[in-house]
């Protein structure tokens, strides 16, 4: 009952991690972002062309996150050979990074605003001098390398004796001892050259071209295939959703590339006219996923 429920909730020491469960779906995941309700759901990673055919997707429970699911889309589109590969921030890691750049294959990733509270120093106003191993702050003190933790970034310290007596401290750091940290990821040399990439002339209307391809992708499934939520349980099912749907949407596009160039007799148009109207009327009537932010492969 809800009074057991309640009890058994309290009796949970406060060190223990809890997750949160479907009890109909355990294979979902519990999805929250932005102005999104908290839901148990799925999300669906998509890979386009430049030209808006899907080349592959994948369905992971939605509390996953994007950057520790790539590697099975990833596997599905590194067979097209693609010499760019275009995706939002949520791939912008140093693993995803190295991975590409291993491959051949140029990353193309957004900005990203750096996650620093208001009034502090940047992390890119710290000089990282490659020679000597050490990053310089604003006021020409050195961090020098302390360690490696698990997660596999490289920590740099300053001294707490010198930043004590700091006119700038105030904006560097609030620890106790005045010791300013400053992390690095032993691949952090690949993000910095996806940067050169991103600077690159010409790049920066190839990443815009994302809301004319896999966007507008998502933005059709949503609203014409009853991608915003779903009626079928596990992901075996909604595999086979979002890979019919996708099929369907690739045959949808064949027919109005095959209808613009003459390349139909009037039987086949008739066809395909009916099979996009009835496929559009049968698409509204689905409950679906919210398909998370995805890919594009150029």
């Amino acid at each position: 009952s809800g009074n057991d429920q309640h009890n058994e909730l309290e009796q949970i020491p406060d060190d223990i991690k809890t997750k949160k469960s479907s009890i109909t779906d355990p294979e979902s995941g519990w999805f929250r972002k932005g102005e999104h309700k908290h839901v148990f759901a799925y999300a669906v990673e998509t890979a386009c062309d430049e030209h808006g055919w899907v080349l592959g997707y994948s369905v992971h429970p939605g509390n996953e996150h994007d950057s520790r699911t790539f590697q099975t889309i990833y596997e599905k589109v590194k067979s097209f050979e693609p010499e760019m590969i275009v995706a939002d921030a949520g791939y912008k890691t140093p693993a995803i990074a190295r991975q590409l750049l291993k491959d051949r294959i140029e990353p193309l990733f957004p900005y990203k605003r750096p996650m620093t509270k208001e009034g502090f120093f940047k992390k890119y106003e710290y000089v990282y001098d490659e020679y000597y191993d050490c990053y310089i702050c604003p006021e020409n003190q050195i961090l020098r390398y302390s360690t490696t933790n698990r997660d596999g970034y490289r920590e740099y310290k300053s001294c707490g004796y010198q930043c004590e007596k700091c006119p700038q401290i105030s904006k560097c750091t609030e620890s106790k001892n005045h010791v300013k940290v400053i992390t690095r990821h032993v691949w952090e040399k690949y993000i910095e050259k996806a940067e050169d990439i991103r600077h690159v002339r010409g790049n920066k209307a190839i990443y815009q071209k994302r809301k004319e391809t896999i966007e507008r992708i998502f933005g059709t499934a949503k609203e014409h295939h009853g991608f915003r939520y779903t009626q079928y349980i596990g992901k075996a099912r909604m595999e086979m959703k979002a890979g019919l749907t996708f099929a369907c949407m690739n045959l949808k596009k064949l027919a109005r590339f095959l209808g613009k160039n003459g390349l139909l007799n009037g039987q086949k148009r008739r066809f395909l006219r009916n099979f996009w109207i009835q496929f559009n009327f049968k698409g509204k009537n689905g409950a679906g996923m919210i398909p998370a932010p995805s890919l594009s492969t150029v």
